[in-house]
């Protein structure tokens, strides 16, 4: 187009050149011709943005991320004037539609229309347009080129990929460790209290093991065994650009229902706990339960509110974790003062995974990992199988 717009130039000047040396019903002639092409192309193009239709139809407005959904698009003509050049562009961040050329330019003729049928692919759970984004008109002559958003945008509510992983490498070691630690509980009954966590209820402190030991003890429930696992989510939003919390935020879900898919299936009890206005708690036993709860994650919000430490000293606090055999986090970020917090809850007898969704290194505290307590990265970009 830009050729174009050069030659035309050139044209014009040298018609310019001719009228003011020689004059003459050619050269004036010539002059003017070059001077209504750039008002004729202009108004073409206003008259075709005007008369030009598009219409674009979506299977369902909510689908699933990763999840090929039938999508098409009509271009058509409806006027008596041909159309000479249109090009169509998509939304390329967020979703892309399979095998759409979009430097083809498309040339209607009076009453033509293009159809194209494909399927659209949603990368990331959310809510963002989808889709057709604007469309290209240029004019007959090549020299002008108009874009503008498509009227009328398809909104995608977009839920959560589910991804099922054959196993959890990172557990098993949690695992032998909990096998091994109920067999010496079976075979050793008299052991009765254990060191005294922030969070105890002060009715369960052994007072006469204090005033004997100096040590502040808590008794330990005899024939009750700690049951389930506790899995703590992290809601907050660290960004106000939807470009980098759509990636981080889906990924967070992604793990998030990667582990009670996995567990679901197994019948293992399991309990999320995760802020929206305040803190809730969902108790999943089956793939029933996991089937509301993965409903619940498409109206989830994230929202900047308290951090993810606020939410683990809150949860400690509260006491749940105590009930549980394993601790899981699926968190985005990992500090100190959460690692301190960890070996707390390790030292009660409590194992903990903390699954960091980050492309940040963790090896600082990655080389702490013991049998019962670890760090885990996952990349944003990641398969989770073989990493969880």
């Amino acid at each position: 187009m830009r050729k174009r717009k050069w030659i035309w130039l050139f044209l014009w000047i040298l018609s310019l050149v001719g009228i003011s040396f020689y004059g003459g019903a050619v050269s004036y002639g010539l002059f003017w011709s070059l001077l209504l092409v750039p008002v004729v192309s202009f108004s073409y193009l206003l008259y075709v943005y005007l008369r030009f239709r598009i219409y674009q139809e979506i299977e369902s407005r909510q689908v699933i991320c990763g999840q090929p959904t039938p999508y098409y698009f009509v271009l058509r003509n409806e006027d008596k004037l041909g159309f000479a050049s249109i090009q169509v562009r998509m939304f390329p961040d967020y979703s892309y539609v399979e095998n759409v050329a979009e430097e083809v330019e498309y040339e209607l003729l009076p009453g033509d229309e293009v159809l194209y049928r494909s399927r659209i692919i949603c990368k990331y759970r959310g809510e963002y347009e989808v889709g057709v984004k604007e469309v290209i008109l240029t004019d007959f002559f090549g020299i002008f080129r108009f874009r503008y958003p498509v009227p009328g945008a398809i909104w995608a509510i977009v839920k959560p990929r589910l991804v099922s992983v054959l196993g959890l490498s990172a557990l098993e070691d949690v695992v032998v460790n909990l096998e091994r630690e109920s067999y010496l509980a079976q075979n050793e009954p008299d052991v009765v209290v254990r060191g005294y966590v922030p969070g105890d209820s002060l009715k369960k402190i052994h007072w006469k093991n204090v005033a004997r030991t100096g040590e502040l003890c808590v008794r330990k429930d005899k024939g009750t065994e700690k049951q389930g696992i506790l899995l703590v989510f992290d809601t907050c939003r660290y960004s106000q650009e939807m470009a980098k919390y759509l990636p981080l935020e889906s990924k967070m879900l992604e793990c998030l229902l990667a582990l009670a898919l996995f567990w679901a299936e197994k019948n293992t009890q399991i309990s999320v706990c995760y802020r929206q206005n305040d803190v809730q708690r969902v108790d999943i036993t089956g793939m029933k339960d996991f089937e509301d709860f993965y409903m619940r994650t498409a109206d989830m919000t994230f929202q900047n509110q308290e951090s993810s430490k606020t939410l683990l000293e809150w949860v400690v606090s509260q006491g749940a974790v105590w009930d549980a055999k394993v601790l899981v986090c699926v968190f985005h970020e990992w500090t100190e003062a959460m690692m301190e917090l960890a070996e707390r809850v390790v030292a009660s007898g409590v194992s903990v995974i903390a699954y960091v969704v980050t492309d940040d290194n963790l090896e600082e505290y990655i080389k702490y990992n013991t049998d019962r307590q670890k760090v885990i990265p996952v990349s944003i970009t990641a398969d989770l199988e073989g990493v969880l």
